[in-house]
């Protein structure tokens, strides 16, 4: 498993930025989404929440439009983000 951590802001739709578990390198894979609920798809299949506080900081960051999260991404899922190009058309474990 990879620990990584995806940076959603609001910007004509949302767009999704991932960092290495360091947090200073960038993934070069982006989502972008029209609407907050895929970003709530991709956080309930691989997010890391280890209690309610976790789940209400990501209801605030959609809310006033950015903020960021951990998802648990397998090898899979982790060698698509590192490959170049939009995965915004469908979610992580499709």
């Amino acid at each position: 498993m990879h620990r990584i951590y995806m940076y959603y802001m609001r910007r004509e739709g949302w767009v999704c930025q991932f960092l290495e578990e360091d947090l200073k390198t960038a993934l070069p894979h982006r989502l972008h989404f029209k609407n907050e609920e895929k970003i709530r798809t991709i956080v309930d299949k691989v997010g890391n929440f280890a209690n309610l506080q976790d789940r209400q900081a990501l209801d605030y960051g959609l809310h006033i439009g950015r903020g960021g999260v951990w998802l648990q991404l397998s090898e899979e899922q982790y060698m698509q983000l590192k490959t170049e190009g939009e995965w915004g058309r469908g979610t992580p474990g499709r």
